[in-house]
């Protein structure tokens, strides 16, 4: 599976071909390109609670949902918290986002229910999109490095297993822009947290620097899980992206010390 830019009356957008060409799910990862916000949220926010006029905020979510194909007034967002929190959506979660409040915390949204748009933020965490086109269940994770030490993209496919009765081999899944290994520097906390996750498997993600710090490859790391999770290699789309390299595109929490919009990705089934 490959990861491919689209571009719909101005909405430059990401998509995994594998999902695509499975049928049956609508879905992308947004860039900071195609909207209307001004100024540091120029111009596809869609991060409502940054401080953007609200309005924009509505405007840029009806574009890119008519790019993708979902619907705006089904989306259902989560409470993000670096967690591994996993929540079944229901019928009754519809519109918890831009019209009703999100009562409850969750890094990882999955769903059966047809039209449902699963929605999480991201702005150099990574945010990944799991697909069954042979269940017909759908995902999307919100994954940092806390939440990947804490395994959320194995949690995600266990509870999809256990709710919905997939078959691990059966499970597409799409990692979206995100900080690359190349800029995400840190400190030992967060390589000795994979480290006491995943053993000695994860030091192929971790590099060393000169300077006694490390660089880590979440992308890699959460390939793995998911990998060990039982999903193929195959069913895994890698985006290259890497936020903090490219402003232009991408809001980076790093490059820009919190002052910024976010990007989402949103899968709902058709």
């Amino acid at each position: 599976m490959n990861i491919t830019e689209h571009n719909a009356s101005g909405v430059i957008y990401l998509s995994a071909d594998g999902i695509e060409t499975a049928g049956g799910a609508a879905h992308g990862f947004s860039t900071r390109l195609g909207g209307v916000s001004e100024g540091i949220y120029a111009s596809l926010n869609l991060g409502a609670n940054r401080g953007d006029d609200p309005a924009h905020v509505r405007e840029n979510y009806r574009r890119f949902c008519a790019a993708i194909g979902t619907d705006v007034e089904r989306m259902v967002f989560s409470c993000q918290v670096h967690g591994c929190g996993v929540r079944v959506v229901t019928a009754a979660d519809i519109g918890k986002g831009l019209g009703r409040p999100v009562d409850y915390e969750a890094d990882a949204l999955i769903t059966d229910v047809p039209g449902i748009a699963l929605t999480v933020f991201s702005a150099d965490c990574l945010p990944i999109l799991l697909y069954d086109p042979q269940r017909r269940v759908a995902g999307a994770v919100h994954a940092g490095w806390r939440g990947t030490s804490l395994g959320i993209v194995t949690r995600t496919v266990e509870r999809m297993v256990e709710c919905f009765a997939c078959r691990r081999e059966d499970i597409l899944a799409a990692i979206g822009p995100g900080i690359s290994k190349c800029c995400f520097e840190t400190h030992e906390d967060v390589p000795n947290a994979m480290t006491e996750a995943l053993g000695a498997s994860a030091l192929q993600f971790i590099e060393i620097l000169p300077t006694g710090k490390f660089h880590l490859d979440l992308k890699g790391l959460n390939a793995k899980r998911l990998e060990g999770a039982g999903v193929l290699a195959e069913h895994i789309a890698v985006s290259p992206d890497c936020t903090a390299c490219m402003p232009e595109k991408y809001w980076s929490h790093r490059v820009t010390q919190g002052q910024r919009g976010s990007q989402a990705a949103m899968i709902a089934l058709v």
